[in-house]
C-alpha cells in the first residue's frame, strides 16, 4: 500500500473508532486556546498569518519569507500557497522588492519601503525554486539589470556603492533564472568582474597587513581604497563565483572531499602571484580562507556584538559557510562546521523559533548532502512549521516515516482497536439482554 494509502486508510480508522470520544477533547483544547489568542499584542495580531516568523518584518520579511520557502523547497516540502502568495504579493510593479510592505494593497512608495537589492534576489532565488512564478522571477531579474552599478556590481539600495554580498545574491538570483553573470554587464563590466574587485589577491591593497587572509572577500573597499577581510563577504563570494545560489546542489557524499586550493602566495609559494581573473579560482581562493578562518576558532565564525568586546559565536555566518564550502565539493571542511553547529545547536536562541536562522540550518544540512530536516537530531522541519504555515505537501520521507514508526498509529493498529471496541459493545449488550431476561 502507498504512503498516500496508508494515511487515507490512517485517518477513515482513526474517524470511525475515536470520533465520539475525540469531540469533547477538541472542545476543551478549543476553549483552553482562546485566552491565547486575546494575550497576543496588536502589532503580532496584525501580521499576516502566510507569513512565517512573529517577530516585528519591517526589515527582514521578505527575506525571511524567501529562506523558509528555499529551505522547504529544498527538504522535498511543497509550501503553502498562501505563503507563496504573500511573498509574490510583496513585489512592486516595477519587479522589485521592499524588505516588507506591511499593505501590499498599496501601490509601493520609496519613502515608506524603499527597494531593497538583497530582498528582490532572495524573493527571485524562493520564486524560481517553488515553480510556477516565471513572469515575477523574470521581472525581478529585470530590475535588478537596471539598477546594476557602473562596476559591475550591486550594493545594499539602488545606486548605492557594490559590495561583496549584494553582488553575490544578484549572481545567484540570475543564476536562478539560467542567466550568465559574465554577460551580465553594464558600462562594459561584468557582475563577476565586480565580484573579483573585492578580493585580497597576492597583489591587493593592504595585503601587507592581512598575512594569512589571502583569497578572503572584503566587504567594500575602505576610502583609501583598501581590502578587509570579512568572513560573510567571503562566504558569499565563495559560493556565487561557483555560479551558485544559496539552494546549491546538494553535495555527493559518495565523493572525496576536493581539496583546497588557497593561493600560492598564501603559502609562500609564489609572493608575487597576480591576481585572479576567473570566477571559480576566485572561489576555490575563497573557500580556502573560509576554512581557514573556521579552523582558527575550532570549526566556527566569531563576531563582536554591539557594545561588546568579547567574541561570541557567529552561528548565521558559519552555516553560510557550510553551504558555500559544500557548493565547492570540501566535504571535510563542510562536515567539521556542521558538525559544529549541530553539538551547539541548542546555544543558538534563533535556531529554536526563528524562521531565517532555522532554514539556513535546513540549507546548511541539505547542502553537505544530509537530511536536510534534521541536524544532530533534531527535527529542524518541524520548528520550521511552527512560525508559520504547514506546508502543503511534507517531504516524501516525512511521509514514510510517520506512518512506519511510531510518528503516526499504523493501520493496523486502528483495526485492532476497532475490533476490541466492537467485542466490548458486543459484550455490553449480550450482558444487557441476559438481565432483562432474567
Amino acid at each position: 500500500m502507498s504512503p498516500r494509502r496508508r494515511r487515507c486508510a490512517t485517518a477513515l480508522a482513526a474517524a470511525t473508532v475515536l470520533c465520539v470520544t475525540s469531540a469533547p477533547v477538541a472542545s476543551a483544547a478549543s476553549a483552553a486556546s482562546t485566552p491565547a489568542k486575546t494575550a497576543k499584542t496588536d502589532r503580532t495580531a496584525k501580521l499576516p498569518e502566510a507569513l512565517y516568523g512573529r517577530g516585528d518584518p519591517k526589515y527582514d520579511g521578505v527575506w525571511r519569507q524567501s529562506l523558509a520557502l528555499l529551505a522547504l523547497d529544498g527538504a522535498g516540502a511543497v509550501p503553502a500557497k498562501k505563503a507563496v502568495d504573500w511573498l509574490t504579493g510583496q513585489q512592486c510593479d516595477d519587479g522589485s522588492f521592499a524588505a516588507y510592505r506591511a499593505d501590499a494593497s498599496a501601490p509601493c512608495d520609496p519613502k515608506k519601503a524603499p527597494a531593497d537589492i538583497n530582498a528582490t534576489t532572495m524573493a527571485a532565488q524562493a520564486l524560481a525554486a517553488v515553480g510556477g512564478r516565471g513572469a515575477q522571477v523574470g521581472k525581478a531579474v529585470d530590475w535588478l539589470k537596471t539598477v546594476q552599478n557602473k562596476d559591475g556590481g550591486w550594493g545594499y539600495a539602488p545606486g548605492s556603492p557594490s559590495d561583496a554580498n549584494s553582488t553575490s545574491l544578484a549572481i545567484g538570483a540570475l543564476r536562478a533564472m539560467d542567466q550568465d553573470p559574465e554577460k551580465t554587464t553594464t558600462n562594459g563590466r561584468s557582475a563577476y568582474e565586480a565580484l573579483l574587485s573585492f578580493q585580497l589577491t597576492c597583489g591587493a591593497k593592504g595585503i601587507e597587513d592581512a598575512k594569512g587572509d589571502e583569497g578572503a572577500f572584503a566587504y567594500q573597499p575602505d576610502k583609501k581604497d583598501r581590502l578587509t577581510p570579512n568572513n560573510d563577504a567571503s562566504s558569499a563570494a565563495a559560493l556565487a563565483g561557483l555560479g551558485e545560489g544559496i539552494l546549491s546542489k546538494p553535495l555527493d557524499r559518495d565523493k572525496k572531499s576536493v581539496p583546497l586550493k588557497p593561493l600560492k602566495c598564501a603559502t609562500g609559494e609564489d609572493a608575487g602571484a597576480d591576481s585572479l581573473k576567473n570566477p571559480r579560482d576566485a572561489a576555490d581562493a575563497g573557500a580556502a580562507y573560509v576554512a581557514s578562518a573556521l579552523k582558527r576558532n575550532g570549526g566556527h565564525f566569531t563576531t563582536v556584538l554591539p557594545g561588546s568586546d568579547e567574541q561570541q559565536p557567529d552561528y548565521a555566518n558559519t552555516a553560510d559557510a557550510v553551504i558555500a564550502l559544500a557548493a565547492g565539493g570540501h566535504r571535510t571542511e563542510a562536515d567539521k562546521s556542521l558538525t559544529w553547529l549541530g553539538k551547539n545547536l541548542n546555544k543558538w536562541d534563533k535556531a529554536k523559533n526563528d524562521p531565517a536562522a532555522i532554514s539556513t540550518l535546513m540549507l546548511a544540512s541539505r547542502a553537505t548532502g544530509n537530511d536536510p530536516t534534521k541536524l544532530a537530531g533534531t527535527n529542524l522541519l518541524t520548528r520550521l512549521n511552527k512560525t508559520g504555515p504547514a506546508p502543503a505537501e511534507m517531504p516524501e520521507s516525512d511521509k514514510q516515516k510517520s506512518d512506519d514508526d511510531g510518528g503516526t498509529i499504523p493501520v493496523w493498529a486502528f483495526i485492532i482497536v476497532g475490533l476490541a471496541v466492537g467485542a466490548g459493545f458486543g459484550i455490553l449488550m449480550s450482558g444487557r439482554r441476559k438481565r432483562q431476561q432474567l
